[in-house]
């Protein structure tokens, strides 16, 4: 076994998701398909590809049991992160990609098709000019640098009741507190990431109900 499926398989292990050992090959499989696109195309600035299993496959992975069911669309998904892995753990769930950058999309499209992601659909595009025929259940991303930005650009993916799922690094309180106010943050998730020795949170967010006109 080489050092990146032993890392896989115990990362998933530490996570303690059930996962069947199909899905471990899978996710390797879309690490080769990384490693030989990100030669030409730079998908990830991380050059060592042993830290991707840690910093892209088990950071995208550790979301998955805080996630509400439903459709998801991950936002400015860049290499497929987190939505490729998501979409390998949650077979049964629709997973959509969105990106506006066109190397990025091309490498989704191939991905999503040398994989075999049935659930799994592509879309090049800004976040703020898609108008979806259907919204979205979560609407989730890591690549936005604020909480303000996420929400402003993409809070009108969200179906009423749905959830903006903001992964995040170390929380800064300040950021929290800029949010619109039609927002509230629902939960704050701790994210134990095995192998990264570093902060990980994800932020739930959902719009705020509206107060009752006094009769």
């Amino acid at each position: 076994m080489s050092q990146t499926a032993a890392l896989l398989r115990q990362g998933i292990a530490d996570l303690e998701l059930p996962l069947p050992l199909s899905v471990n090959e899978r996710l390797l499989d879309y690490l080769r398909l990384l490693a030989k696109w990100n030669r030409v195309y730079n998908l990830t600035a991380i050059r060592e590809e042993t830290e991707w299993v840690s910093h892209h496959l088990l950071d995208s992975l550790a979301v998955v049991p805080h996630l509400p069911p439903g459709r998801i669309v991950d936002v400015g998904s860049g290499a497929g992160l987190p939505g490729i892995p998501i979409a390998f753990a949650c077979p049964d769930r629709q997973v959509t990609l969105l990106d506006s950058n066109q190397k990025k999309g091309a490498f989704l499209t191939q991905a999503s098709t040398e994989l075999a992601l049935a659930n799994v659909d592509i879309l090049i595009g800004r976040a703020e000019s898609y108008r979806p025929a259907t919204a979205y259940d979560v609407v989730i991303s890591r690549a936005f640098s604020s909480m303000g930005d996420f929400i402003r650009l993409a809070g009108h993916l969200l179906e009423p009741g749905g959830v903006m799922a903001a992964m995040k690094g170390a929380l800064l309180d300040a950021e929290i507190a800029q949010l619109p106010g039609s927002w509230t943050v629902e939960t704050i998730v701790p994210l134990h990431v095995p192998q990264l020795k570093a902060k990980r949170h994800l932020v739930l967010l959902r719009r705020a109900p509206r107060a009752k006109s006094p009769e």
